[in-house]
């Protein structure tokens, strides 16, 4: 049986999506896309030079082969995420966008008020929307509600590789959503991924954890192989866990011949 990831109508095979920062050479992060086997890419608009077809980041990662995911990073406030929302689609970068508010500069946390409310707007200019958010139940539901494509709730800080700090909340919210779940940010493992894929995630999103490895290009591979393996686990109907131990092997009949 074929397992596809469907989000706003168009499937994907690969339930691992990257991001573009924080590599070391435009060579690595190419090698190390390619190794993940992901289709979906997301990068900053503000990284982007317009101005510049040489430095354009379609240069180094063919839009062909890629379904090119922009986000608003660096937007501190609803009106900063539209406008930097806007200037992608205007520019042809993608009708869809990786919606981020975050005003906090030291946790980095995302601003649950004013990303509703740019999700909202955006959604009624026809946007594809994927809005990051602090694993909060409530909030998921009501941007479901509005039309969002997904909703992208954070395992752990963005970039601190803690895993899933928030895994009684991601629960909560995978077995509420209509929509695709994909978590994201504090993945920092090929193990914490396939953790957050048998809990039911749709996919999982990793940037730093694959970019700031040793090796990233292995990384990226180990990293694709733990999102299958965590899918297949979930698929497959993981049994409870139980608080007393139980025989593997069974303890009578087989002495009695």
């Amino acid at each position: 049986m074929t397992d596809i990831l469907t989000i706003a109508g168009q499937e994907f095979k690969s339930r691992l999506l990257v991001g573009t920062g924080k590599f070391k050479s435009d060579e690595i992060m190419k090698s190390a896309i390619t190794a993940s086997g992901a289709e979906i890419v997301t990068v900053a608009v503000r990284r982007v030079n317009f101005d510049a077809p040489t430095d354009s980041f379609t240069t180094v990662i063919d839009p062909t082969q890629y379904l090119f995911l922009p986000n608003t990073s660096g937007a501190r406030t609803s009106d900063e995420a539209v406008r930097i929302a806007r200037i992608g689609r205007f520019s042809g970068v993608s009708t869809w966008i990786k919606l981020e508010v975050i005003p906090d500069p030291n946790y980095l946390m995302p601003d649950p008020i004013d990303t509703l409310k740019a999700a909202e707007i955006l959604v009624k200019e026809g946007f594809t929307v994927l809005p990051y958010i602090n694993a909060d139940p409530v909030l998921a539901k009501r941007l479901e509600e509005v039309g969002c494509a997904t909703v992208m709730p954070l395992a752990a800080p963005i970039g601190s590789n803690q895993g899933l700090r928030t895994k009684e909340l991601l629960q909560i919210i995978i077995d509420q959503a209509r929509i695709p779940v994909v978590v994201d940010a504090g993945i920092g493992a090929p193990s914490h991924a396939a953790e957050a894929m048998e809990l039911g995630a749709s996919a999982v999103l990793v940037n730093t954890a694959i970019a700031t490895a040793t090796d990233p290009v292995g990384c990226a591979k180990a990293f694709s192989l733990a999102v299958e393996a965590g899918r297949l686990g979930f698929l497959s109907g993981l049994p409870e866990r139980n608080r007393m131990a139980h025989a593997s092997s069974p303890l009578t009949g087989f002495l009695s011949v």
